[in-house]
């Protein structure tokens, strides 16, 4: 029997490299398109976090450099396409966005492992950082803590997703 935990094939490319911006440039359509099929339900994007997805896998198969590009341009490329997230937001989405990219490239780094744990922790650390932020930016803890009260079932599918496309990846 397979152990839940592999360890991770990790990749630390440069911005110097054309592989960096070939492999970026997958997840960034990749956190084109599931926006878009979310946002086709009310208040999908709200609910699924869409926008994330893959920049967590980005981050934690690819490393830093990979994550960090998927995670500023992905909501800038959808707001200036499509208007969403709308322009007033992105700042503290690009908070969240990067801060999800830190964390899973350190953490992967780290612990050299994929599980539902490693890749909850991801999640958990952006989504507590950036809703401080939201807070401290807005004053409002009704809307710092929207992503977690509405958005608990993209931060779910983010963790138990994440954790499959990675484990399929691992196999690549």
């Amino acid at each position: 029997m397979k152990s839940s935990a592999q360890n991770v094939a990790l990749y630390q490319l440069s911005y110097s490299q054309l592989k960096t911006y070939l492999i970026a440039a997958a997840f960034i359509v990749g956190n084109i398109a599931l926006p878009q099929l979310c946002h086709l339900m009310p208040q999908g994007g709200l609910i699924f976090l869409p926008i994330y997805f893959f920049t967590l896998v980005a981050a934690y198969k690819y490393g830093f450099t990979v994550g960090l590009t998927t995670a500023v341009l992905s909501p800038l490329v959808n707001s200036a396409l499509f208007g969403m997230p709308p322009a007033a937001a992105l700042p503290i989405i690009l908070i969240k966005s990067v801060t999800l990219a830190v964390a899973a490239a350190w953490i992967a780094r780290k612990t050299s492992k994929v599980t539902l744990l490693t890749v909850a922790l991801a999640v958990i650390a952006y989504q507590l950082i950036g809703s401080l932020a939201e807070w401290a930016m807005t004053g409002s803890i009704e809307k710092a803590s929207q992503d977690i009260v509405l958005g608990w079932p993209g931060c779910l599918i983010q963790i138990v997703g994440g954790y499959l496309v990675l484990r399929y990846l691992l196999r690549k």
